[in-house]
């Protein structure tokens, strides 16, 4: 029986929009409209934020407010790190999407001489770097830090001394880079990303798993053909941003996009994922309950966070 520890992360400074900081409460919310008791089980730990850096000038517009990511980087690293190497499963509740380049980090510093895949359920590719940036929020850019790349193939802005040390602070965490090869990522329901981005995916081959291809085949094939196509790793790290599902249910995000996961198929799918025993940490992000309508989104989160949950204790 795994022994599960909730890490929550509640930043948002990576974020084009205001409000994932509150994802977490709200994911909580909906387990008490639930009658849940489900936080009561857990041990939980919640990382401090950077968050007051909301209120103060942008420094670096290709990587905004890196300088905070990069605290939160160290933070969330070493406590995923710690978290693993005593034996306890983290599951992590994200505000935006920008620090999962800190839960790679931790694992891969856990398991240092392990290979690590990854399970990347999103809309959006997130392999930006502060040179290709459209518009310079740090939540675009976690894979691109995993995988230590800038893609200067298609550089389009100039960075200054300080964001370009901090970029390569971010890509070295841990000591170690990259944490993840390319080739060991496989994107979900992927289906808004820009063309400095499609150039890394074709570049380094990397694997994409259509919307219409779930629905087509069902989890119990995806998975199979997930875990078939990662057979190499020795862990496998999953990350579900809920933008992932489509736009008529996920209103409560930032980045919501047409053709995306029903609530259901994202729910059997992870469950499925998480019965596999090489799979060491799943992540929830991009809940944002201002945007929302009678906390919908966190409701749809909190079903999946609590199905995965139980399905990861009987496994």
């Amino acid at each position: 029986m795994k022994n599960i520890k909730i890490i929550e992360v509640k930043s948002e400074i990576g974020a084009g929009t205001r409000g994932a900081s509150l994802g977490v409460d709200a994911i909580k919310i909906a387990a008490l409209d639930f009658m849940s008791n489900f936080f009561v089980h857990f041990p939980t730990e919640a990382i401090e934020t950077e968050n007051k850096l909301l209120f103060e000038p942008i420094e670096s517009p290709y990587a905004k407010r890196i300088k905070g990511t990069l605290n939160m980087y160290e933070r969330i690293s070493k406590s995923v790190c710690e978290t693993v190497k005593a034996n306890w499963f983290p599951v992590l509740l994200s505000g935006d999407h920008s620090t999962a380049g800190a839960t790679i980090a931790g694992l891969k510093m856990a398991h240092p001489k392990s290979k690590l895949g990854v399970i990347w359920i999103d809309a959006h590719a997130d392999l930006h770097t502060p040179y290709t940036t459209p518009s310079g929020n740090m939540h675009g850019m976690p894979l691109a830090t995993a995988i230590a790349e800038d893609n200067l193939d298609c550089k389009v802005h100039d960075l200054d001394e300080t964001t370009t040390g901090m970029w390569n602070a971010l890509k070295n965490i841990g000591k170690i880079a990259p944490k993840v090869l390319p080739e060991d990522i496989v994107f979900i329901s992927l289906r808004d990303y820009e063309k400095e981005e499609d150039h890394l995916i074709k570049q380094y081959g990397m694997k994409v798993i259509t919307t219409n291809e779930v629905r087509r085949k069902g989890p119990e094939n995806i998975s199979r053909s997930v875990f078939r196509y990662l057979s190499d790793c020795d862990y496998i790290y999953v990350s579900f941003d809920v933008d992932s599902l489509d736009a008529s249910i996920s209103k409560g995000t930032g980045t919501p996009v047409s053709n995306g996961l029903r609530e259901r198929e994202a729910e059997d799918l992870i469950a499925k994922f998480m019965q596999h025993r090489k799979i060491c940490c799943f992540e929830i992000t991009e809940v944002n309950p201002t945007l929302d309508r009678e906390n919908l989104m966190a409701e749809i989160a909190f079903n999946i966070l609590q199905r995965s949950v139980n399905v990861l204790m009987m496994n």
